[in-house]
């Protein structure tokens, strides 16, 4: 099999570092050599996430196993959530918090376009008994990067902050303690560059509290995060569940792939190859579906030319040039691609690359 360059929304090529480290010795889960590495791996999900919240560790699971947790372990039956939807993964919030019986006010918005802040503000004032607030931060359907930091706001009232982050983390800026962020969950196939099987989440003292402070279990017991703490930071370290150690090996290795590279810069590199797509597509005929100002440089949508053949284009492209991305979700299927430059993809050579596969392809 040929080696892919994966520009879809996900996963990326791996760092070279996270692969290598799949070819180390592999120990128990309660080996404390193992036990370092996590704590590592979590003191390194902190820096990445800006947050000094204790309870920081990587689920074991895909993005929406981290989504889960935040949902079953902060929420409880006739509780009020209100979330934003504005694509996909603001919908499966929103389903999320219905199975966790949850009374949902939906703030709703154009698929392509931001969500206002001041919206979900003024829904949490009418609502001040709402258990949380729901966001997701760089929306994967429709490559819209919503604007977050005012709901720090959040931080004055008895309402918590729940944040997707699982297209941002070390991608663009994020700050989880400076926008007063209670609950945060991602994915490490995006812009961590690592492969798809855990979910990077943190929790605020606040949120710990919440957990601590619930009348009735949470209805996971895999995902209950009383009992996965004892394992990852308890003093004891008690057995919860076996932790998949080769992926925890290669989250370490890519953050530090990060970390040394420089958050700020690892910001600015995603920012400039996102900058020369989005300057090219147009060059052939795409026009750029996210709401200006508010576009990703990670995941770029764009309305794919008229005449063009959707899955006949792409297929050639994987087929004949080792290069995929993506279509549209949803009302934009068969009518938009969705292009990743994330993590280790986020090269220029990747967008050169595709530019030139696509310009020999229309040409022909």
């Amino acid at each position: 099999m040929t080696d892919r360059l994966l520009m879809g929304p996900g996963p990326s090529n791996p760092y070279p570092d996270a692969v290598a480290a799949f070819g180390r010795p592999m120990l128990g889960h309660m080996d404390p050599e193992f036990i370092g590495i996590m704590d590592e791996t979590m003191d390194r999900l902190r820096q990445v996430f800006r947050t000094t919240n204790p309870l920081t560790l990587p689920v074991s699971g895909t993005g929406s196993a981290g989504m889960e947790a935040c949902f079953v372990n902060l929420v409880e039956c006739g509780d009020t959530v209100i979330v934003g939807a504005n694509g996909v993964f603001g919908d499966r919030m929103c389903e999320v918090a219905r199975r966790c019986g949850a009374e949902v006010v939906r703030i709703e918005e154009e698929w392509g376009r931001a969500l206002d802040p001041q919206r979900l503000l003024d829904a949490q004032a009418q609502h001040p008994h709402a258990r949380l607030v729901a966001v997701v931060h760089a929306e994967t359907s429709t490559g819209v990067r919503n604007e977050v930091a005012p709901l720090r706001a959040l931080q004055d009232t008895d309402t918590l902050f729940v944040l997707d982050t699982v297209t941002s983390l070390a991608g663009i800026p994020l700050e989880v303690d400076g926008w007063g962020v209670d609950a945060v969950y991602s994915g490490t196939q995006k812009c961590l560059s690592v492969a798809p099987g855990l979910s990077p989440v943190s929790f605020s003292p606040r949120a710990v509290e919440r957990i601590t402070s619930r009348t009735v279990p949470v209805q996971s017991w895999y995902l209950d995060l009383g009992l996965i703490a004892n394992y990852v930071a308890g003093a004891s370290r008690v057995y919860h569940h076996t932790a998949p150690v080769s992926m925890v090996y290669s989250l370490h290795a890519a953050l530090g792939v990060v970390l040394e590279e420089g958050l700020e810069n690892v910001w600015a590199r995603h920012q400039r190859v996102g900058d020369l797509l989005q300057s090219q597509l147009p060059e052939l005929g795409f026009t750029l579906l996210a709401e200006e100002g508010h576009r990703l440089p990670d995941l770029t949508t764009a309305w794919i030319p008229e005449g063009l053949d959707d899955a006949g284009v792409r297929r050639t492209l994987l087929t004949e040039y080792g290069i995929e991305v993506a279509g549209g979700l949803g009302a934009f299927a068969g009518k938009a691609w969705r292009i990743g430059c994330m993590g280790h993809t986020a090269r220029e050579r990747s967008v050169v690359a595709l530019m030139g596969a696509l310009r020999e392809i229309l040409g022909a």
